[in-house]
C-alpha cells in the first residue's frame, strides 16, 4: 500500500506517532505490525504488550512526535474505545488480569491424568479407547498452550512461553513459536480478508465465498462437499500439514532449537510404542476436538474487507459469537466459548471471563453494538450451514443472521 511505500512509516498509540520505518523490519511479532499502519493501534499494542515492560521500552526508544488536531482526524476514535479503556481499569484494579497459580497446576495436572489414564488403558488391552482418551489430553494442551501464548497463565512472559513451547511440543508436536507469529494475526483483525490467516485456508476448506472464489477446479468438487468432510477429513489434514510440514519448516528456517527438540521427543517417545497409523489416530482426534471447537465462535460470521478498518471492540462485537456458557461447556471449550471477552482482554486468564461478561455487555448495550451468544448446538448447525453454503455458492442465510 501507499502508506508502507512512504518515506516514514508511523504508528498512532496513545495520541503519539511512531516512526516504525526501520523498526517494522525487525519486529520480533513479524509482519504484524503493518496492520496497525494508517490506523489508532492503541488498543492493539496495549493488548499485545500488556505484560511486556520490554515493548514498553522498544516503542519509547522510537523517534515519536504529537499527533495535531488535523493528523488527528485521519485516525478517527469512536466514544467506544474510550469506555472500553475505562472498564479495563476496573478489571485491572480488581486484579482480574492477575495470574492464578493453583488454576494452572489444576490445569496441568487435568492434562497429565487424562494422558496418563489414556496410556494405562491402551496398555491394558483397551487401546483405541485409550488412544482416544490420550488424544483429548493432547488436545487440552492445545487449550493450556493458548494461555501460555497469550501470556495470562503466570503473569510472567518467559514462564509462559516455556509452558507453552512444552504444552505444544510435547502434548501436540508442533511450535508454540509459530502457532503464536500467526494466532496474533487473527487477534489483530479477526475474519478480515488477506490478514486474520483463519481466513487463509485453502485448499482445504473454505469459510467464505470470496475465499472459495479463488479455488481451482478440483478443490472446488472439494469443497462442495466441505460441510460433511470438515470434522472427520478436514481437521486431520490440517493437523497433518501443520506437524509434518509448516511447523517444522518454521523452526527450521528460524533455527528454533528448543520447540524443535520437544517437537522431536514427542514422537521419539510415541513411536517407541505405537506403530505410524495409531499416531495419525491420536492427531485425527485430537485434531477433530481442537479445530472444530476453534471453529464455532468465527467461521460463520461476516467478513471484514481487506481496506475496510474495524476498530478493536467493533471486531469483537461484529465477528466473533460466545458460546453459551455452563459447567461442560466451559470445561469443553477450555473456556474460550468466551471469545468476545478473550478478543477484548487476550492477556486476562481465561477462567475469569465468566466474571466480566455482564459488564462487557453492557458496555455493548450503551454502544448499539450487540453481544452475540448462542447454544453449543447452534454452533454446531451455524459452522456447518455456513461450510455447506460456501461449497456450493448458495447465498449465505448464516452470516447476518445474528
Amino acid at each position: 500500500s501507499f502508506l508502507l511505500m512512504a518515506a516514514t512509516v508511523e504508528l498512532l498509540i496513545d495520541g503519539r506517532l511512531y516512526d516504525v520505518t526501520q523498526f517494522r523490519k525487525r519486529h520480533p511479532g513479524g509482519s504484524i505490525i503493518n496492520f496497525g499502519v494508517g490506523t489508532d493501534a492503541t488498543e492493539v499494542f496495549r493488548e499485545f504488550h500488556a505484560r511486556s515492560p520490554k515493548a514498553v521500552k522498544y516503542l519509547q526508544s522510537l523517534p515519536s512526535r504529537p499527533v495535531d488536531e488535523v493528523e488527528r482526524r485521519k485516525y478517527p476514535r469512536d466514544a467506544v474505545l474510550d469506555d472500553f479503556a475505562m472498564l479495563r481499569q476496573e478489571f485491572e484494579r480488581e486484579g482480574l488480569f492477575k495470574p492464578h497459580l493453583p488454576h494452572v497446576i489444576y490445569r496441568a495436572c487435568e492434562i497429565l491424568f487424562l494422558n496418563a489414564l489414556g496410556l494405562w488403558l491402551f496398555f491394558q488391552g483397551w487401546q483405541y479407547l485409550g488412544l482416544s482418551i490420550f488424544a483429548l489430553g493432547n488436545g487440552r494442551c492445545g487449550w493450556l498452550m493458548h494461555e501460555g501464548g497469550h501470556h495470562s497463565l503466570t503473569g510472567n512472559i518467559w514462564w509462559d512461553k516455556r509452558i507453552q513451547a512444552i504444552t505444544f511440543g510435547l502434548g501436540n508436536g508442533m511450535s508454540g513459536t509459530y502457532w503464536t507469529n500467526q494466532h496474533n494475526k487473527h487477534h489483530a483483525t479477526p475474519q478480515k480478508l488477506k490478514h486474520d490467516v483463519d481466513l487463509m485456508t485453502l485448499p482445504i476448506v473454505a469459510f467464505d465465498e470470496r475465499v472459495a472464489q479463488e479455488a481451482g477446479l478440483v478443490t472446488r468438487l472439494w469443497l462442495r462437499l466441505q460441510w460433511l468432510l470438515f470434522v472427520p477429513a478436514s481437521t486431520l489434514l490440517v493437523v497433518t500439514g501443520w506437524a509434518v510440514f509448516l511447523h517444522p519448516r518454521f523452526v527450521l528456517r528460524r533455527r528454533n532449537a528448543e520447540d524443535l527438540m520437544y517437537m522431536a521427543l514427542r514422537y521419539l517417545i510415541l513411536l517407541s510404542f505405537l506403530t505410524i497409523p495409531q499416531i495419525f489416530f491420536i492427531g485425527w482426534i485430537g485434531g477433530m476436538y481442537i479445530f472444530f471447537n476453534f471453529a464455532l465462535s468465527h467461521t460463520h460470521r461476516p467478513v471484514v474487507a481487506e481496506d475496510q478498518h474495524v476498530n478493536w471492540v467493533e471486531y469483537a462485537s461484529h465477528f466473533t459469537v460466545n458460546i453459551r456458557p455452563s459447567w461442560w461447556c466451559d470445561w469443553w471449550m477450555g473456556y474460550l466459548n468466551f471469545q468476545i471477552e478473550h478478543h477484548l482482554f487476550p492477556s486476562m486468564p481465561q477462567f475469569r471471563h465468566h466474571l466480566i461478561a455482564p459488564r462487557v455487555r453492557d458496555l455493548f448495550q450503551r454502544h448499539g453494538l450487540t453481544y452475540h451468544c448462542i447454544s453449543y448446538s447452534e454452533g454446531i448447525y451455524r459452522t456447518l450451514l455456513n461450510l455447506y453454503e460456501v461449497g456450493n455458492h448458495r447465498p449465505s442465510s448464516v452470516k447476518n443472521k445474528l
